[in-house]
């Protein structure tokens, strides 16, 4: 696991120059830097908007007496998505903008559980009452 993200923190930041590079020389400098504000100020907006949303699904749930599993990890992923569109940058900006809109979202909830799964059926993860 510590490989893969030893990859994704070498691999991804080049990647991202690379694209910001080739935006400016085909976009121009301006264009390059309002894009990359512009889709900040959007994530920022459907982040606050997103978690809003997820809170209140997890109050209604906790009201009713549901445990609110599925809302933790709507919520864990609009997190997520909103701190990867803080980084400047296409690529976190698409990861950042699929983890916060709910249709694009699912995929990534389904391999949360999953791993969550593997590791509580492996002994790695566990859950703990007080």
């Amino acid at each position: 696991m510590f490989r893969i993200l030893l990859l994704f923190i070498i691999i991804v930041p080049a990647l991202e120059i690379a694209l910001l590079l080739l935006s400016g020389r085909t976009l121009g400098l301006l264009p390059t830097v309002l894009l990359i504000i512009s889709t900040g100020v959007l994530g920022a907006w459907l982040a606050r908007r997103e978690g809003a949303e997820a809170i209140q699904k997890v109050n209604r749930q906790m009201q009713t007496g549901q445990m609110p599993g599925d809302a933790i990890l709507d919520g864990l992923c609009i997190l997520i998505g909103g701190v990867v569109l803080l980084t400047p940058g296409f690529i976190t900006d698409a990861v950042g903008f699929l983890l916060l809109i709910p249709a694009t979202r699912k995929p990534f909830k389904r391999w949360m559980l999953t791993f969550i799964e593997r590791k509580m059926k492996n002994g790695q993860f566990m859950f703990i009452r007080r």
